[in-house]
C-alpha cells in the first residue's frame, strides 16, 4: 500500500468513526503504530484531522463540506482513472472550463501537456497548469478564492464566464442524482457552476461514486443539462441506470 492510499484510508476511517485510535488504524492498514503516528501528524498538519492522545478525531461537522485537504486523500486511484477518461474525451484545440475540486485537479495535471486552452476555477489548478513548460494555454479568471478550498467565486468570476464560450466544461459536484440533479455545498460555488454551464457547449461531470445519489443543499441544475458523467466502477447500479434514463452518457472506469 502506498503512502497516499494509506493516508486516504486513514482519513476516511477518521471521518466515518469520528474518533479512532492508533492501534485501530494499525490493524486496519497493516502498518506499524510508529508509521500510523507519522501519518496522523502529517494529516493533522494538512488540516485533514485533529491529533489527540492515542489517535485522532475528525474536524468535520455533520452536514459540513469535507475540507479540500481531506478530500485530496480520498479515492485517489479512482479520481486518477476518472481524470484519464475525461482527458481522453477532450480533443486537441478545445477550449475547456475546468471546475474546482480534487478530481478536476487530477484532470488539470493531464491537460497541462495537451494543446488545449483551459480556464481553471481554482487556485490549485491554476498553479498546476502554470508550472514550467506546458502545452496547454492557460486563461485565468478573476474572482475571490474560498478559504482553504481555493475555488474562485464572486462577481469577477461570473463576469469572466459570461464573457467567454467554451467547447467543454469539466464540472465537479458535491452531489448528483437523477431526481435532484447537480448540487453543491456552497451557494457561491453553485452560482459559478450555473454560469459555467450556461457558457459551455458540452458538460462533462467528473465524480467518484461517493457523489452519486447524494444531495447537497445548493441546487445547480437538473441532470438533463449534462452530456457525460465519468465515475468509477463502484458507482451504484440503480443510480447509474436512473442517470442514463435522463439521457446522460455514463462511463464507469
Amino acid at each position: 500500500m502506498s503512502n497516499a492510499q494509506r493516508h486516504g484510508m486513514i482519513a476516511q476511517a477518521v471521518r466515518e468513526s469520528g474518533r479512532i485510535t492508533v492501534q485501530e488504524l494499525a490493524a486496519l492498514t497493516g502498518a506499524s503504530e510508529m508509521t500510523i503516528r507519522r501519518d496522523l501528524d502529517a494529516l493533522a498538519a494538512q488540516g485533514a484531522l485533529e491529533r489527540v492522545r492515542g489517535g485522532a478525531r475528525t474536524l468535520l461537522l455533520r452536514g459540513q463540506e469535507p475540507p479540500f485537504s481531506l478530500r485530496a486523500h480520498e479515492a485517489v486511484d479512482a479520481k486518477r482513472r476518472i481524470a484519464a477518461e475525461v482527458s481522453s474525451l477532450i480533443a486537441d484545440g478545445e477550449t475547456v472550463l475546468l471546475d474546482s475540486g480534487t478530481t478536476c485537479l487530477e484532470v488539470a495535471r493531464l491537460l497541462r501537456q495537451r494543446p488545449v486552452t483551459v480556464m481553471p476555477l481554482s487556485l490549485q489548478a491554476v498553479r498546476v497548469l502554470g508550472e514550467g513548460p506546458a502545452a496547454a494555454t492557460l486563461m485565468v479568471p478573476g474572482g475571490q478564492p474560498r478559504a482553504a478550498e481555493g475555488a474562485l467565486t464572486g462577481p469577477l468570476t461570473l463576469a469572466s464566464l459570461a464573457a467567454l464560450r467554451f467547447d467543454t466544461a469539466v464540472m465537479g459536484c458535491c452531489g448528483l442524482s437523477a431526481t435532484e440533479g447537480l448540487t453543491a455545498y456552497d451557494l457561491d460555488d453553485a452560482a459559478v457552476k450555473k454560469a459555467g454551464i450556461a457558457s459551455t457547449r458540452r458538460i462533462i461531470v467528473a465524480a467518484d461514486a461517493g457523489k452519486l445519489g447524494h444531495t447537497a443543499y445548493a441546487y445547480v441544475g437538473p441532470a438533463t443539462l449534462l452530456h457525460t458523467l465519468v465515475t468509477d466502477t463502484s458507482a451504484p447500479a440503480d443510480e447509474v441506470t436512473a442517470l442514463e434514463g435522463t439521457g446522460i452518457i455514463v462511463k464507469a472506469v
